[in-house]
Order: structure tokens, then C-alpha cells, then sequence
């Protein structure tokens, strides 16, 4: 079923894609981009605005909402191929599966967005990640083969929006695969053997950039990293620097090459013990950038000044507390904005408990606020 804007698209002079160059290299611009991150899975059942207008998913919410376009390349630069994913238990609430990282997991039955909990992994041992990586880890699994023409069909060189290359994820899936509790011991039981799995995560991102950097002209880079909460990061410092960076500084260095200067990663959490470690190794934009669990994003560009670029940041419990908090907390946003560098939305998925009365309105006054004058 088709959506129906429910919203105009804002106006402009300039397209997505320069828009986005600009603003990400604290250059005149017309405008913010408009961009959110998405919503919770709960919210496409409970707002009324989105079960009236058959809004299913993130895209089909973007699309409501006219936000501007911003698109991603991705390829096949992980575990392939996945676990047979499988139910081994269940009762009348929850359910014991084994999922695709080959984690055992506890899950709700009615599927509503919690952190599952893991029980086991499949890799606890060196043994285990040997066979595993011989097994999933190929590098010369043909589904790792890019149909450049194919992708080149889909995103044009006269496309009028933003494209980045995916640099996939150096530790936040090995923590996945290892568990919390897992990588934790593992970091100091097998050293080694989680080194190697960060230094295969990035062969595999290298593998897959090689093939794509020589033919797409790409506004920026997008990793996902998610390995920090609200103390701060889940491995210690030592390990990001002499273990993770390294590996940043080996992808950095092919996308400098081909003029790939805005890079930024997905991590949650108070990111601020390891920030000028994702910094120096060539990540310069954090997404999409929690408030509550860190600190303002005033706080960050004071202290890391324009090397910086921040994608996020507007507090989601400020979008709960109505609109008078929605307002107050936006004015603070103003001078992040006109400064660039700063492209502001909900700082992770719009939660269900925001009403969407005032979602509609926040999304009215960042148009008023940030849209052309």
C-alpha cells in the first residue's frame, strides 16, 4: 500500500546531497537536513498515526513525514552464513531460541522491544571461534561478491541525495556474538582470540570496500558500534585503543583515499572515555548520539571544537515531557545548528510513550526552527 504524505516536504534550495555536504563541513546551508532515526516497533501498533496510514515500518514513517533522503551501500561484511535461527523451548510468555549470531536467548512471545536475554554463546572458548570462523567467516564466500552494476542502477551518480559505504562494525558484533558477560572475561581470558575477531571483522569491511570505493563517488561513511551504556564504554579503555583503533585507522586510510572525510558510527551510551580514541582513528561523527546516558551536545563541540560532527542529540524524554520541555529544549539546539556540524533529531528510536500530538508538533517547530527562512 502506498503512503500518503501526511506532511509537505520541506522547501529548500538545495538538494540532499549538498545540503548534507555542507552542513557536515561547517559550510553555508540552506537548511538542517530532516532526518529521524526511526521509531520503536511498538510505536507502528499504538500511534494512531501510524495505524491509520498503514505506517509498518521506519521507512514507511519517513515517508509520512516527507523527511529528506539519505541512503547507505552495504554489503556482506560479517558472519555469513548466519545460525539456523530455531526455537528450543517456550512457555505461555516467553520463548528460548537460538538466534542468527548463534547466541541462546530468552525473548518475549509478544515481540515488544526489550534487550533479549542471552543465556549462552556459541563461542566461549578459542576452539569454538577457529571452527566458527572457518565455517561463517570466509572471505571468499561468493555472497560477499558486490553487483556493482546492480547497485550502481539503484543509487545513480546524479542522484540528488546523500549515499554512504557501510564500514560495518569492528567490536559492537563481537560483542554480540560473545555476550556482554562474554566479551567481558574474554578480553582477559583469550585475548588473542578476540583481537582476532576484530582484525577479521575488518579484513571482511576492507574486502568489501575495495570493491566499491573505485566505483561510487560517496558523501560520507556509517559504521555501528553500540558498545558503550551509561558508564561508559563495555571494554576498557586500553583494549579500544591498542586493539579497536588500529583497525579504524587501516579503514580511514582507504576512505581518505577516495575522499570519504565525514565517517560516522551508531554507538549508544556515554561514549566520552573512548571519543578522541573513535576520533584519531578517523570517526569524526558520533550517531545517533544519546543525551541522558552522555551530556548535551554543547558539551562535546566545546570541548572537541569543529573536528567534531554530531547526528542526533535531541533528548527523547524531553519529547515525552510535552511541549513546553520539546520548545525549551530546542532553543538550547539553535546555536549547534547555525554553527553546522550538527544535524539534530530524536537521539535514538522515538520511544511509544511520546504522544504523537506532540511528536507533530516537534516536528512543526524544527521545521520552523531549522527549515528555510
Amino acid at each position: 500500500m502506498t503512503i500518503n504524505p501526511i506532511r509537505p516536504a520541506w522547501k529548500g534550495t538545495m538538494t540532499s546531497r549538498e545540503r548534507f555536504i555542507k552542513q557536515m563541513h561547517y559550510e553555508p546551508f540552506d537548511r538542517t537536513v530532516n532526518m529521524e532515526f526511526g521509531y520503536w516497533d511498538e510505536n507502528f501498533i499504538e500511534w494512531d498515526i501510524f495505524v491509520n496510514n498503514n505506517v509498518k515500518n521506519h521507512e514507511d514513517g519517513h515517508r509520512l513525514f516527507s523527511l529528506d533522503k539519505i541512503e547507505v551501500l552495504s554489503g556482506n561484511v560479517f558472519i555469513s552464513p548466519g545460525f539456523e535461527e530455531k526455537i528450543i523451548s517456550e512457555t505461555e510468555t516467553n520463548k528460548i531460541i537460538i538466534n542468527s549470531q548463534g547466541l541462546m536467548a530468552e525473548v518475549s512471545k509478544d515481540n515488544h522491544s526489550t534487550i533479549p536475554h542471552f543465556i549462552k554463546s556459541s563461542i566461549e572458548k578459542p576452539e569454538d571461534w577457529k571452527k566458527i570462523k572457518e565455517e561463517r567467516f570466509r572471505r571468499d564466500d561468493p555472497t560477499r561478491i558486490v553487483d556493482i552494476d546492480e547497485a550502481k542502477a539503484e543509487h545513480p551518480e546524479d542522484r540528488d541525495y546523500p549515499l554512504g559505504v557501510n564500514t560495518g562494525s569492528m567490536i559492537g558484533r563481537v560483542r554480540d556474538m560473545l555476550t556482554f558477560e562474554g566479551l567481558a572475561y574474554a578480553c582477559y581470558d583469550y585475548p588473542d582470540m578476540v583481537e582476532d575477531m576484530v582484525e577479521t571483522s575488518c579484513v571482511l569491511v576492507e574486502d568489501f570496500l575495495d570493491q566499491v570505493l573505485p566505483h561510487f563517488t560517496f558523501e560520507y561513511a556509517a559504521g555501528w558500534e553500540d558498545i558503550c551504556f551509561n558508564y561508559g564504554p563495555i571494554v576498557s579503555v586500553d583494549f579500544f585503543k591498542n586493539v579497536v583503533m588500529p583497525r579504524y585507522k587501516r579503514i580511514d586510510k582507504k576512505l581518505k583515499k577516495y575522499g570519504i572525510d565525514i565517517w560516522y558510527t551508531d554507538c549508544d551510551g556515554d561514549i566520552r572515555p573512548i571519543l578522541k580514541y573513535f576520533m584519531e582513528g578517523g570517526i569524526n561523527c558520533m550517531f545517533p548520539y544519546e543525551v541522558n546516558s552522555c551530556c548535551h551536545p554543547g558539551e562535546l563541540f566545546a570541548e572537541y571544537g569543529k573536528e567534531l560532527r554530531l547526528m542526533g542529540g535531541f533528548d527523547k524524554m524531553q519529547l515525552i515531557a510535552g511541549k513546553d520541555a520539546i520548545k525549551a529544549y530546542m532553543k538550547t539546539l539553535e546555536p549547534l545548528v547555525e554553527r553546522g556540524g550538527y544535524i539534530p533529531f530524536c537521539d535514538h528510536r522515538c520511544p511509544p510513550d511520546v504522544d504523537p500530538d506532540d511528536y507533530l508538533y516537534y516536528l512543526d517547530l524544527k521545521e520552523k526552527t531549522f527549515g528555510m527562512k
